[in-house]
């Protein structure tokens, strides 16, 4: 540890660029991941009928309850299914998961795809009915 320190200590322009690397390299994971829009934002998307709701929960989360009029594809289905998604390539897809942890990764595949207008939703379902909007029962 004590090597370490003095490295830092000697060598501020290294570490300082290191730093910046590691920064910039977050910054551009996090960037791929997709730019997330509030709930807000999302309904606004919807009723301009600009985007279209992709909910990548598993079927039986998604009976439970989900956005009205939402497409269901598994997020471990995406890759198979994605051709689905092609008479909506002129609108903004907004992806909804749970909580927000797979909708980047699905995003990711979509862009991959050649779909160019993806967002996700931030905090997916759960800042959906945390905000207290309307979902749909199956």
């Amino acid at each position: 540890m004590e090597q370490f320190i003095e490295f830092v200590i000697n060598h501020p322009l290294h570490v300082g660029a290191l730093a910046a690397l590691v920064g910039a390299l977050a910054f551009t994971e996090m960037r791929k991941g997709g730019q997330s829009v509030s709930t807000a934002e999302l309904t606004g998307l919807v009723n301009r009928d600009l985007g279209v709701v992709l909910d990548v929960r598993e079927k039986a989360d998604f009976a439970k309850g989900h956005i009205v009029n939402a497409i269901n594809i598994p997020f471990t289905k995406i890759k198979e299914r994605a051709s689905e998604l092609d008479k909506y390539r002129e609108q903004t897809i907004i992806v909804v998961d749970a909580m927000g942890q797979h909708s980047g990764s699905v995003v990711k595949e979509l862009k991959a795809a050649g779909f160019t207008q993806v967002v996700r939703l931030s905090g997916g379902m759960n800042s959906w009915t945390s905000d207290s909007l309307p979902v749909v029962k199956k």
